[in-house]
């Protein structure tokens, strides 16, 4: 068992993003998602009494992450080398939030046309989700994930407050009316 705590340990650690109960249990060795869950409890249960900064959670959908305590992420930045996304994947991502449900085309002129390969790749990571509103066109919010992710509030107008706390008024109340489609 110490071994499997050890694998899936390391497959955590190392991955980056959380992991599905399929991929801990490949990560452990087993078929058995109920042993897969047995063993991720198990880390989770040694890791977050052992560690002060790092900590095992469990996100929407069983799937599990190592991420640092959110009251040393402040901390960690100072040395990070890399970020997670890029400063206009993360303006994009900001705006999504703040503006959800926000239409494509509204992402689109104030973003700029790269917006949609940006938009592939929050999609691909889980932040953001399509779907579309009653007259046919895209709009995307953030998802559940995100939320776990970025340690926010899930509830839109509690993660809209949240960010208007982090930000000057001005930089959020631009392209606040909606454009309008053209035909």
């Amino acid at each position: 068992m110490k071994d499997e705590e050890a694998r899936v340990e390391a497959a955590l650690y190392s991955a980056g993003r959380p992991l599905s109960l399929e991929e801990i249990a490949k990560a452990a060795g087993t078929t058995s998602k109920r042993k897969a869950l047995e063993v991720v409890k198990k880390v989770k249960e040694r890791v977050n009494s052992c560690m002060k900064a790092i900590e095992v959670v469990e996100l929407e959908g069983q799937r599990y992450a190592v991420q640092l305590k959110q009251e040393y992420v402040r901390i960690a930045k100072r040395f990070s080398m890399k970020p997670l996304l890029p400063k206009s994947v993360m303006k994009t991502l900001t705006m999504i939030a703040y503006y959800q449900p926000v239409p494509a085309l509204m992402l689109a002129m104030k973003r700029g046309s790269r917006v949609y390969s940006h938009i592939k790749l929050l999609e691909s990571l889980g932040f953001v989700e399509r779907s579309k509103d009653e007259k046919g066109r895209r709009i995307y919010r953030t998802t559940p994930f995100f939320s776990a992710y970025f340690g926010l509030p899930g509830e839109v107008d509690k993660l809209k407050a949240k960010l208007s706390s982090y930000f000057p008024k001005e930089a959020l109340k631009e392209g606040e009316e909606e454009p309008q489609e053209q035909v």
